[in-house]
């Protein structure tokens, strides 16, 4: 509880803070301009990250692997465009810190060696690349 307390509460007051000290220092205009070009950016680079995780995400089931690294690596991609896209100076750089993909892989071993798995998991796929029918057209 008090984790949410702290995020839904205290990152906004913190990002105020900080929006108000560079207000102070480079005035309004620039901040808010700095605050738009990084969202801007962000959003771009989590797009061009996040098709890159996706084309793995499709080679890797194309060759019948189950993609779990790939999709927690877009999961916090998510995150990390969700927090660019917001206003504030903290929330831009831990987006930013997360668009490094050394670090994101890192963050993604830990999360895995950290959590325990919840049992055997198994995956069978009946795909098959096509599919013989016949049929026959009945008019009235």
């Amino acid at each position: 509880m008090l984790w949410f307390f702290l995020l839904f509460v205290g990152t906004p007051l913190i990002e105020l803070y900080f929006l108000l000290k560079v207000g102070s220092i480079i005035g309004a205009l620039p901040t808010i301009l700095l605050s738009i070009f990084t969202a801007a950016l962000g959003g771009y680079l989590v797009r061009e990250q996040g098709l890159s995780v996706l084309m793995r995400v499709r080679t890797m089931l194309d060759q019948g692997v189950m993609p779990a690294f790939e999709v927690l690596d877009g999961a916090i991609l998510l995150l990390c465009g969700f927090s660019l896209l917001l206003p504030g100076f903290v929330t831009d750089a831990v987006g930013f810190l997360l668009l490094v993909p050394p670090l994101r892989h890192w963050l993604i071993r830990r999360y895995i060696a950290v959590t325990p798995a919840a049992g055997d998991v198994s995956v069978h796929s009946s795909r098959q690349d096509y599919i013989e029918v016949d049929y026959r057209r009945e008019d009235d």
